[in-house]
């Protein structure tokens, strides 16, 4: 992995900040894009503010990691947009819809679709993409999220078969809940609804494992890790559930 460069979106916080922090460790140079340039400033590593829900914001995030660091060689897809603002599907604001589309399914095919050529001419590459166990298992009241996580899974699946042949790697991970800013958003918004605290809310998401506890980002990003390095060159188009073994 030592002298790869790698893009990791979403890499100012959470997964994404355990997932660069790994891969810098293991020598790849790495370059972080989010809309938070003072998150990404905190991180310690190269990085871009970038809306990556938009073409000219994951061009600008390729071109500067390319004029800065080189060619992409390894491409961590992991920003999104929650759930914890949906409605019933036929309550569900179709600008909502069309949010969530933007930047978790068209965000991920329009950084892939800039990298993954140049991957392939070099002969060798990796991507992951940060679907959910909600990319197997539907959601209520998440029909936007459920529909662009399955949908992350797809596009992994798909680059798979097309950039296979080039020694380059399309995977995905499914993490289950996680201690994350966007998962406290979510909780906290379960907990207005019901009427109980945040605190019973995380603690019904870890009765639901068999450890009866949640993820902490670190572990989800120690599989992002294995996925991007050489020793999981034979991992192809696979959906790899992180979720302490329960069904979520």
């Amino acid at each position: 992995m030592s002298g790869r460069v790698a893009l990791v979106t979403g890499g100012g916080r959470g997964i994404g900040r355990e997932a660069a922090l790994l891969l810098s460790a293991a020598g790849m140079r790495v370059m972080i894009v989010a809309r938070s340039a003072t998150e990404l400033a905190g991180v310690g590593l190269d990085y871009v503010a970038a809306d990556l829900g938009t073409p000219e914001g994951c061009a600008l995030a390729v071109a500067e990691t390319e004029r800065r660091l080189g060619p992409v060689d390894v491409l961590v897809v992991n920003h999104g947009i929650g759930s914890a603002h949906e409605k019933l599907v036929w309550e569900q604001d179709p600008a909502v819809w069309r949010e969530t589309m933007r930047v978790n399914l068209d965000g991920p095919f329009e950084l892939a679709r800039l990298t993954v050529g140049g991957m392939c001419r070099r002969g060798h590459g990796r991507l992951v993409f940060t679907s959910s166990t909600a990319g197997e298992k539907a959601e209520r009241c998440g029909s936007a999220y459920t529909a662009s996580k399955h949908g992350v899974i797809g596009l992994a699946r798909a680059i798979a078969q097309d950039a296979g042949p080039f020694d380059v790697t399309s995977n995905a991970v499914l993490p289950g809940w996680v201690k994350t800013a966007m998962a406290e958003r979510s909780a906290a918004t379960e907990a207005d609804r019901r009427g109980i605290s945040v605190e019973e809310v995380w603690r019904e998401r870890a009765a639901i494992y068999p450890r009866k506890r949640v993820l902490e980002p670190r572990e989800v990003a120690e599989v992002i890790a294995f996925l991007c390095s050489e020793a999981a060159g034979g991992v192809n188009g696979e959906a790899i559930t992180v979720a302490l073994g329960g069904i979520w």
